[in-house]
């Protein structure tokens, strides 16, 4: 990431999540909000999404935006990824949460959709892609929700625990902890690090974090190295891979006695009623990236407290 604006990653999400609000049916992800914080409008999104050989080519920038238009397997799972952690929230706060923490939010927009009422969003992310982010929204007249709170966190210089301690996060309140598409890009160390302080959580604590599955045969080793080199050459390499065993084993060794894991295609199946669409091998996008929700025992107890 530069230091100037959001990530390619951040991008590439963003539209991907414009773009399935008007290219896919059954849509997955309602957001609204998803196109106007981009300043982008339908006209702009469909000629992205328009095949190659069918328009002209406009730089590698706009390369990179129809990226996250026209490879729809990667797109339905961004919308799914954060539908699952939406829904997840919303199963929370029927249970007495008022607190959740996105981490790297990037150009999310939940907060500013957020249905809620009384549920505090704590926005985690780079200070320079938060300013942006803020440019943006001003931009396109979204209001900044009175229940929201924007928490920069550089962390070559910052630790998370101290900037949402400033912030105002309650580390004695129960919450419930997003933090999507940033897992690939740590250290295994900085991974466990970041579990540890959300572990600490003194009341009812979950996480909801996708992560990549390490390979199993030399064909996904090779697969996976060549995905990881493109990523690489973009300024964005993935550091971190686990067996869907392995993180389950780290999440119980931190407390978290609940562990739910899901492969990316599944994950869209079940949004999608049951299509077919991805039966058998599933796209090479898709094969390595799994997502979880892990929560305390005090968490599944949190009902019959409510």
């Amino acid at each position: 990431m530069d230091n100037e604006g959001p990530s390619r990653t951040a991008l590439v999400t963003a539209y991907a999540r414009a773009y399935h609000q008007i290219a896919d049916r059954p849509r997955i992800l309602t957001d609204p909000l998803a196109a106007r914080l981009l300043g982008v409008t339908v006209d702009e999104l469909t000629e992205l999404g328009r095949p190659a050989a069918d328009r002209p080519d406009s730089g590698a920038g706009s390369g990179i935006l129809r990226l996250g238009v026209s490879d729809r397997p990667r797109r339905l799972f961004f919308a799914a990824r954060a539908r699952f952690a939406e829904d997840r929230v919303a199963e929370a706060v029927a249970a007495g949460v008022r607190q959740v923490v996105i981490l790297g939010a990037g150009l999310d927009t939940f907060a500013y959709r957020n249905p809620h009422p009384g549920l505090r969003v704590f926005e985690v992310d780079h200070p320079a892609t938060q300013a942006w982010k803020r440019q943006r929204l001003a931009a396109s007249g979204i209001d900044q929700p009175e229940r929201l709170t924007f928490v920069p966190v550089d962390f070559e210089t910052d630790t998370l625990a101290t900037r949402l301690e400033a912030a105002g996060f309650a580390r004695t309140d129960p919450a419930v902890f997003v933090w999507l598409g940033v897992v690939f890009y740590l250290t295994p160390d900085a991974t466990r690090t970041t579990l540890e302080y959300i572990a600490g959580q003194s009341e009812p604590v979950e996480v909801i974090f996708d992560y990549l599955q390490a390979a199993d045969t030399d064909e996904e080793r090779a697969q996976l190295q060549a995905r990881a080199h493109r990523a690489a050459a973009v300024g964005e390499p993935w550091f971190s891979y686990f067996t869907p065993d392995h993180i389950a084993a780290q999440l119980r060794a931190l407390g978290f006695t609940d562990v739910e894991d899901h492969s990316a295609t599944d994950l869209i199946a079940g949004y999608l009623e049951g299509s077919a669409e991805f039966e058998g091998e599933p796209p090479q996008a898709l094969r390595p990236v799994r997502i979880l929700r892990a929560s305390d025992s005090r968490a599944s107890r949190r009902g019959e407290i409510a």
